[in-house]
């Protein structure tokens, strides 16, 4: 007899939790594993080091019309860009709202995940008492994220002061005070840790390997993504160019900034949001240094021959993507410059294996995060057939990019958020579903919810 549909999601941050919800909205069984103790993922803050999270000051990059989950608006009376505690107030809401809380088992850690040899997949986890365990289901949904394992970068010799990676960093206090302080990388993570650094410390620096793009976050009295997608009809070689040309035009060379110059268009690499960081080099707060060639005690050698004395190194180097409970000789992502799955979310070989969230979007996971759990549950409840030949699936999405990403493991799951939406909205089409236009913070178009309800509302509903 064929075993009853139980799905097994792995990670309660805002994809796990947009698939437990979809598992239910199609009466499957689902059951969320979730080392914290709240919902949310990075979006939990936590003072100590250990878990991955934002920092005290964080922000959201995206706005809140591109980065709400189309059926559950943020509250109307959020900021464009809110601060991570409404954000995770907005998460706490949403597993409220549809339910998805009782389903979720808060301190578990999942330790080693297997086939089972009959589609199915067993789960060796430990509970929130240490108790170790095993439980068997028919589906699998991994959604652990792909911010939360540290990549260190190598240099020759060894830094003798504090060195620590923005994995462990949640804020400036008094030991930073008056300290000189170098930031490795050029990300977000990078800028902010910077900009956080300058309010207290001595000196601030910013190390930057290679070019990179800075787009603002408002264009024209608008968040950037919003006035963004006004051109998002447009074809995207043309919307690459054009936005190239107007960020060079609003910011100039970025010579006079003392950074290197991008070569390529602004979509061809994952672009830092916000434009706070060319201001503060501008106003002394920063200063950009070229590539590290070698750490020697408390000192650091640059590329242009510069040799300057720090207390404090922060690397903001990134992230690799790893499944910690997989064996690696069964799926291991790390080194991978492409990602090898159809729609970011389907396994050629593991039908019954999905990976919700794992791609890089211009723009937020959350909303097709939420389509690609909607699209595995189709396909769980019959209503949906994956291509017949999935290599060739997985090959041509490979080969096709939607923009002329730059290689390496960086964008290894890169993705423009319109033509994604796009591609996932055809998908769900197929199994007659509309998932019609995205609301963008117009009232009346989000689905299954209606008006968008106040910060107060959702804090209580989050109560």
């Amino acid at each position: 007899m064929k075993p009853a549909t139980r799905i097994a999601v792995i990670g309660a941050g805002p994809s796990g939790i947009a698939a437990a919800k979809n598992a239910l909205q199609s009466g499957l069984a689902v059951v969320v594993f979730e080392r914290n103790d709240r919902v949310g993922g990075n979006w939990v803050f936590n003072a100590a080091t250990g878990h991955s999270s934002v920092y005290d000051n964080t922000h959201i990059i995206s706005s809140k019309a591109w980065s709400e989950y189309e059926d559950f608006p943020m509250p109307a009376d959020y900021p464009d860009y809110p601060h991570h505690s409404q954000v995770q107030a907005y998460f706490d809401a949403y597993a409220r709202h549809f339910g998805v809380l009782p389903h979720v088992r808060f301190g578990h850690t999942v330790d080693h995940v297997s086939p089972t040899g009959d589609g199915g997949w067993r789960l060796d986890f430990h509970d929130d008492t240490g108790a170790a365990r095993s439980e068997t289901f028919t589906h699998l949904m991994v959604a652990n994220g792909h911010h939360w394992n540290p990549k260190w970068p190598q240099y020759p010799g060894a830094f003798g002061g504090r060195y620590l990676h923005s994995h462990d960093f949640k804020g400036v206090d008094d030991s930073w005070r008056g300290k000189d302080v170098l930031v490795i990388g050029a990300g977000n993570s990078a800028c902010d840790v910077a900009l956080e650094s300058a309010r207290v410390a001595g000196h601030v620096r910013l190390s930057m390997r290679s070019p990179q793009w800075f787009l603002p976050k408002f264009l024209f009295g608008q968040p950037a993504d919003v006035f963004g997608a006004g051109s998002a009809a447009l074809p995207r070689w043309l919307r690459s160019k054009a936005s190239t040309l107007l960020v060079r035009l609003l910011q100039g060379p970025y010579s006079r900034y003392g950074l290197p110059q991008p070569q390529g268009d602004v979509f061809n690499m994952h672009p830092t949001l916000g434009s706070d960081l060319l201001e503060a080099i501008r106003h002394g707060k920063v200063e950009p240094r070229p590539a590290i060639v070698r750490l020697d005690g408390e000192f650091v050698e640059f590329s242009d021959g510069r040799r300057e004395r720090y207390d404090i190194v922060c690397a903001c180097t990134g992230f690799w993507t790893t499944f910690p409970f997989f064996d690696k000789d069964f799926i291991d992502f790390q080194q991978v410059e492409k990602v090898p799955l159809f729609r970011k979310m389907m396994h050629a070989q593991h039908p019954t294996l999905y990976f919700i969230g794992l791609f890089q979007p211009l723009g937020c996971i959350w909303p097709m995060a939420d389509y690609q759990a909607r699209l595995a549950c189709l396909e769980i409840t019959g209503r949906y057939r994956r291509p017949a030949d999935m290599e060739a699936a997985v090959r041509q999405e490979i080969e096709h990019p939607h923009f002329a990403f730059e290689g390496g493991q960086r964008h290894a799951m890169e993705v423009d958020y319109h033509s994604f939406r796009k591609e996932l909205k055809r998908e769900l089409a197929k199994a007659g579903v509309d998932i019609g236009r995205a609301p963008m913070g117009r009232p009346g178009q989000y689905k299954n919810w209606g008006a968008a309800p106040t910060a107060t509302e959702s804090a209580r509903s989050a109560a």
